[in-house]
């Protein structure tokens, strides 16, 4: 029987599953928080002591010390004390209690627990990064994420490869991470049409009090609303397919997604997901072949996808 519970404490995402017991559904969310953070310190460091505690939530000694006994009374087999040191050991049969989500875990291990303020943060464990090279402004992302939450149009500048420095008013939605920068998808009044905006190219933008019309709303974003099935594989000139299967965590020898369109080519090029109908690509960074050219017909930013055969240039 899985007990496990995936339940959100920050920052690693874990969302509410069965419990093993009444009472852990009657404890407060600070309560569970605290014990998936034990959970989290067991599995990942092997050992977890009441400084832990204290120092990332700020409890008393005495309050520490009750939620380890709470942890040890709920899952007895997962935590052992060890006396002579004064520090609680991950158990020889321990079964995580919370479902940690791998991309929040290693967020964590790499930056350590940010609290959003000014504090630094710190790896919890030796970790180094890629660079990040296209970082945008804090005040420009604070507005373009106001306008999203209270739905409202926002008239910015904005400074396209093609177009050069414009004027426009654009109804953001949401945010998308290409996995290289950040785009905000909207609806441009100046062109008519649903775009992506790169964030770190918008200046002064200036929230407008005004109700969105029907037509600038994402449910009538096709490119937004329409979900594209995808089929990905080892590439065929892989020599150990067998290895390409095991780094992605293939089931029956294939990664099966489901996209959105307006997304599509920004994941397709970050992976360099071989798009040609015949796997004509070759390279070590080739490792991915998408099984149904087909599948990625009439979505627009296809022609990012590597083997897209295109002669028309993105603006992106």
């Amino acid at each position: 029987m899985d007990y496990r519970i995936k339940y959100h404490f920050f920052p690693i995402v874990m969302i509410y599953a069965s419990s093993p017991s009444k009472r852990l559904e009657d404890l407060s969310v600070a309560q569970r928080e605290r014990l998936a953070y034990i959970d989290f310190r067991l599995y990942f460091f092997g050992e977890i002591g009441r400084p832990d505690l204290i120092e990332r939530f700020g409890v008393a000694p005495a309050g520490a010390t009750r939620d380890l006994a709470l942890y040890r009374e709920i899952v007895p087999h997962n935590i052992t004390f060890d006396g002579s040191n004064k520090i609680y050991r991950i158990g020889q049969a321990f079964s995580p209690l919370f479902k940690h989500v791998s991309q929040r875990v290693l967020s964590a291990l790499a930056f350590g627990f940010g609290d959003g303020v000014n504090g630094s943060m710190q790896a919890l464990l030796p970790c180094e990064s890629p660079a990040a090279l296209c970082i945008p402004k804090m005040d420009v992302l604070a507005a373009i994420c106001r306008a999203i939450h209270a739905k409202r149009p926002v008239a910015i500048r904005y400074h396209s490869m093609s177009g050069g420095e414009s004027e426009r008013v654009i109804v953001p939605f949401a945010l998308v991470d290409t996995g290289l920068r950040w785009h905000v998808r909207a609806f441009d009044r100046k062109s008519r049409e649903f775009r992506d905006f790169v964030v770190t190219r918008i200046e002064v933008p200036t929230l407008l009090d005004e109700e969105p019309q029907d037509n600038e709303r994402q449910d009538n974003d096709i490119q937004w609303t329409r979900i594209v099935e995808l089929d990905l594989v080892p590439h065929p000139s892989v020599e150990r397919p067998d290895i390409i299967k095991m780094d992605y965590g293939m089931t029956d020898g294939s990664i099966r997604m489901r996209v959105r369109a307006a997304v599509v080519g920004y994941m397709l090029q970050r992976w360099r997901v071989d798009c040609s109908p015949d796997h004509c690509l070759r390279g070590p960074e080739y490792r991915l072949w998408l099984k149904d050219h087909l599948a990625i017909y009439g979505v627009k930013n296809a022609l990012l996808a590597p083997g897209y055969s295109a002669t028309k240039k993105a603006d992106y």
